[in-house]
């Protein structure tokens, strides 16, 4: 499929790619009435962040694995001065459009978050004059709070209730819906369109590649962290569709990252995989889809880590990740506190990179399950400090 590779706005750039592009054309859309659409939307977000969506850089991590005593070769995508200082903008963005074109509900917006993908969908909402609901923990970062405030957000700080199970946050949100107001938040469960806009970050690192490495471009291992699960997704569904377009030799295998605190993915993978049995991709994904609920439960305890912003109690959208990690050969990696601290010291230290330990948790994962010597890997840094 082809791409407009002369826009630096990646909702233009690789519009032809996206379900909302092609569900608006169906409709009757032309061409230049979606770019049209973007254009206006991502003008109104400038109006509100001081920028709109542009293609963010690949840094060298050479230094950072030197520093670490790793011998492989490592790239960061570096999403951090994107709008909202993170991925889940792109997310918002998208579900945004797919909401002009199939004109969605009037009611508020709705998201449950404890950071960016609050940050993320104030902004976006801001920017389309939309009343937001926005469910937080009791712990939720007070700068976040802040700039809720700032743009215009409806703040619901939820208490944990000793009579059940899962974020409280999002249970209340769900409580909203079902008043009435409409899914803004980046679970593909909620919202299957937040996938599409995600996408986006994984067309951006693979053509990077590309560029960079020429036509037989090709990372091994590409580390990503989990809270939700929608990153995950949206990247590894990019980047099977990179391998076939060409832009990479082949999918990289997907490590998903999450905190050795709390890690509901972890838990359900190695309920759903045998050990000792293989991994076939086919049967794996027949059973998880048939009883997600014997390998997806919420995490019991309060979770608690330097990464804040992947604490969910459950990883909504598991199977997309669990899919991506059957078909790579890839696996669950659990990070400890100190894999944690050190990712988000090395990046501080020899990066320009200005990020949160959420943003730097899958360098926290390459620590805790490093690439074999000469290996190519690929690390997400996105989420702003």
């Amino acid at each position: 499929m082809p791409d407009d590779l002369t826009s630096e706005n990646p909702f233009v750039r690789y519009r032809e790619r996206l379900d909302v592009y092609l569900a608006a054309r169906r409709r009757g859309w032309s061409d230049a009435d979606f770019v049209a659409l973007v254009e206006r939307l991502d003008q109104a977000v400038a109006g509100v962040e001081g920028h709109g969506f542009v293609r963010t850089p690949l840094v060298p991590g050479a230094a950072v694995v030197a520093a670490a005593g790793l011998d492989c070769k490592l790239v960061l995508k570096d999403d951090t001065d994107n709008v909202g200082g993170s991925h889940k903008s792109r997310h918002l963005f998208g579900l945004a459009l797919h909401q002009a074109i199939d004109d969605a509900g009037t009611g508020p917006l709705a998201i449950a978050s404890c950071g960016n993908a609050a940050r993320s969908a104030g902004v976006v909402a801001a920017a389309l004059g939309r009343e937001l609901q926005v469910f937080v923990p009791d712990w939720a970062d007070v700068d976040v709070i802040d700039r809720l405030n700032e743009l215009g957000a409806h703040i619901n700080v939820c208490e944990r209730r000793a009579d059940e199970l899962g974020d409280p946050a999002f249970l209340r949100y769900r409580e909203a819906v079902a008043d009435g107001a409409v899914p803004f938040t980046v679970q593909g469960t909620e919202a299957p369109a937040v996938i599409d806009g995600g996408r986006t970050l994984g067309w951006e690192l693979a053509e990077e590649l590309a560029a960079a490495q020429g036509a037989t471009a090709a990372i091994d291992s590409l580390y990503i962290q989990v809270g939700g699960g929608a990153l995950a997704t949206a990247v590894s569904m990019a980047m099977f569709d990179a391998a076939d377009c060409g832009w990479l030799a082949k999918p990289p295998r997907i490590l998903a990252v999450q905190p050795a605190n709390a890690h509901p993915l972890a838990r359900a993978w190695h309920r759903l995989v045998d050990p000792d049995g293989g991994v076939d991709p086919v049967a794996i994904m027949t059973e998880a889809r048939a009883h997600p609920d014997r390998y997806m439960t919420p995490w019991e305890d309060p979770p608690e880590s330097l990464a804040t912003g992947i604490l969910d109690d459950v990883t909504y959208d598991w199977l997309g990740v669990v899919e991506a990690m059957a078909r790579t050969g890839g696996h669950p990696v659990l990070a400890s506190e100190s894999d944690i601290a050190h990712a988000h010291a090395l990046i501080a230290e020899h990066t320009s990179i200005i990020a949160s330990p959420t943003g730097t948790a899958g360098l926290a994962g390459l620590l805790a399950d490093p690439p074999e010597a000469g290996e190519r890997a690929a690390v997400l840094i996105t989420g702003r400090t």
